[in-house]
């Protein structure tokens, strides 16, 4: 699928913005962005790509890895963005391949028992 195919719909939440992911007109999961930039006092100083659901018939077909480069690319128009962090279970060694095809790296943190990882922008 071409990163073009994905229409992103914005929902608004208070730090959160969800997109939904379509391949042509069928809804096929959701991102979750923590966006820093949505409220005058932010808990976290960075972008978190906080949730990525992928309807199971519609995984391994590239759909996830073109929604991830679409949010990347939206993250870097948000005023003062210079990283975008992840997380993931620890033994989710998929999701850690996922991750690191996408650029995102280790920093060695862990957080609610997951592991960090980072891009920089």
């Amino acid at each position: 699928m071409r990163p073009t195919q994905c229409r992103w719909p914005r929902l608004r939440f208070t730090t959160r913005r969800g997109f939904a992911i379509y391949e042509d007109d069928t809804l096929v999961g959701f991102v979750m962005l923590y966006d820093p930039t949505l409220t005058a006092q932010p808990q976290e100083p960075e972008f978190f790509l906080w949730r990525l659901m992928i309807d199971k018939t519609h995984q391994r077909k590239g759909i996830g890895h073109a929604a991830v480069q679409l949010l990347i690319k939206h993250v870097r128009t948000r005023p003062g963005a210079k990283k975008l962090m992840v997380s993931h279970a620890r033994a989710a060694e998929a999701l850690r391949r996922f991750y690191a095809s996408l650029g995102f790296s280790y920093t060695g943190a862990e957080e609610d028992g997951e592991k960090v990882m980072v891009l920089t922008l």
